[in-house]
């Protein structure tokens, strides 16, 4: 098992060095990979967790966090964030690490160029459920290099801050990219997934 994941992030790694191709919005129908393709497409999401704080206490609460699941078109699926416990939401985490991410190709310019508004179900947009945690070793390892590709500002970060690097345990992810309501995918199927296909 471990020498899996080993194998994973060191192939994860190498694939930070490849110059990023063209790739095509994968097919309504096809829910894991159009969940993948969100979540690889968008450099941010939203995350909500249980506030800690007053006056909002008990009560949900929602920030926006940088995020990477490696480089465009070579995306692990994995979501991972650079964080500090300085943070408000990370504070909120450390009492409950149950959260959910929220992320929609309005960030891109997909929905943009095809005049879709952010709310309309064919700018798809995604939301994981699950548990963020700490990321160690080999695999910190890979999140730094994931996240530092995309935001390379983070690199500036202030050290004493504390910094480190986490993932979302996903389990459950809920997808929106056409009419007739939301859908849901596995995690298995989710990891499963392609999200792109080449063309030439």
């Amino acid at each position: 098992m471990a020498q899996n994941l080993n194998a994973w992030l060191a192939a994860g790694l190498l694939l930070l060095t490849i110059p990023v191709k063209l790739y095509i919005i994968p097919p309504h129908e096809e829910v894991a990979r159009m969940a993948r393709f969100v979540a690889n497409q968008c450099d941010w999401a939203s995350m909500a967790t249980i506030s800690t704080h007053d006056p909002v206490q008990g009560q949900p609460f929602s920030n926006a966090f940088s995020i990477s699941d490696g480089p465009v078109g070579f995306g692990t699926g994995v979501p991972y964030m650079y964080l500090t416990e300085m943070e408000i939401s990370v504070q909120d985490l450390k009492a409950n690490p149950q959260a959910s991410l929220s992320m929609s190709l309005a960030q891109t310019d997909f929905c943009k160029n095809q005049g879709y508004d952010t709310q309309d179900p064919l700018c798809a947009h995604i939301i994981f459920s699950g548990s963020v945690v700490e990321v160690n070793g080999t695999e910190a390892n890979f999140a730094k290099k994931a996240l530092f590709s995309r935001h390379p500002e983070m690199v500036e970060w202030p050290a004493d801050h504390n910094w480190f690097f986490a993932k979302m345990n996903i389990t459950k992810v809920w997808v929106l990219d056409y009419f007739g309501g939301v859908k849901t995918v596995t995690p298995e199927d989710y990891f499963k997934a392609s999200p792109y296909k080449k063309y030439n």
